[in-house]
Order: structure tokens, then sequence, then C-alpha cells
């Protein structure tokens, strides 16, 4: 697949994105998502951009919580212990825990995108940042990613790339979508 036309389908999802969904709806839905993961280190991520908020349901995960440090280009994401302390921004834009903070490796990741498939593919923002993490991570330790996303930000199809990390579900305000195939 071309880069312009992952750019259309980014730029198609995230028009989606922008009229929005049922908050409410989805912190349910991701709350019962992670209900069995009790006890396990979660990633979550601090949202911008319009991204669905899961810092409702990461504050009743029963488990360590950690966010995403973005360390460098192309390289994989590194995961800070969060626990409530104010975060220090980081590049792109983002917020994150201070480096004084442990870094943990997480079982369960929360993964922002732009759009996403019934097959488990995710268009995410063109960094690569989440495919090289849950690869490196599928390597070494058992990981479930969780995609999370408004019901609108559902596309059609996303040609996967060799490189890209397929989601294990996707949680959306109108319930989980459970990847085919």
């Amino acid at each position: 697949m071309s880069g312009a036309d992952k750019a259309a389908l980014r730029a198609r999802a995230l028009a989606a994105r922008a009229r929005g969904g049922d908050q409410n709806a989805l912190t349910r839905h991701l709350t019962a998502a992670l209900a069995p993961h009790r006890g396990k280190v979660l990633s979550g991520y601090w949202p911008m951009r319009g991204e669905a908020d899961p810092r409702p349901a990461m504050e009743a995960h029963d488990g360590p919580l950690c966010l995403p440090v973005v360390p460098g280009r192309a390289v994989p994401l590194v995961f800070r212990r969060w626990r409530g302390e104010p975060l220090v921004p980081g590049p792109f834009g983002t917020l994150h825990p201070a480096d004084s903070q442990p870094v943990l490796v997480p079982q369960i990741l929360i993964v922002p995108l732009a759009g996403f498939d019934r097959q488990g593919n995710r268009i995410g923002y063109g960094g690569g940042y989440y495919d090289r993490t849950l690869q490196l991570l599928r390597e070494t330790v058992p990981v479930t990613a969780i995609g999370l996303a408004f019901a609108v930000q559902e596309l059609p199809e996303i040609p996967a790339e060799p490189f890209d990390q397929p989601l294990d579900v996707i949680v959306t305000d109108r319930g989980p979508v459970h990847p085919q195939g």
C-alpha cells in the first residue's frame, strides 16, 4: 500500500473520529474488557487530538499502571509507572511520566489509533511506534493489545504490511470487536 493510500485512510478515519462517539459507553466497554486482567501491568495512554479517552477505565484497573514514553525516532516505546503524578511534555505533543519513574513491562496495552478494521488491523499516525513495540514485546512476553476507538473510526479494510502488528481486540463505544480470521 502506498503512503498516499495510508494517508487517505488515516484522514478518513480521523475525520470520522472528529464526529466523536459515546465516551461513557466506551468507558463501560473498556472497563469490562480490562476486568479479566486484574493484577496485570496495564499501559494506557494520555489522549490527545480527540482520541478516545482510556483514563476512566485505567483508574478502575486493579493493577499497576504505566504510560508510554517516546524515547526517540523509529525506536520502540518505553513504559514508565504512573500513579497520578503530573506528567512532563514529550515529543509530538505527548505527555508522559518523568524519567524518575521506574520502567515497567506492560502485559496489557491500550493502543490509540486513527482507524481499525474487523481483521484487527490498525492505522496509526505513521510513526510505527506501536508496531515496533508490540513486535518486541510479543517476542519476549505474553501481551494483549487492545485498540481503543469510537465505532465511527472503523474502516472496511486496512491492508496490512509485513511489519504491522494486529490488535487482539478493539473496544469501541458500541462494544468490543474481536478480529476475524
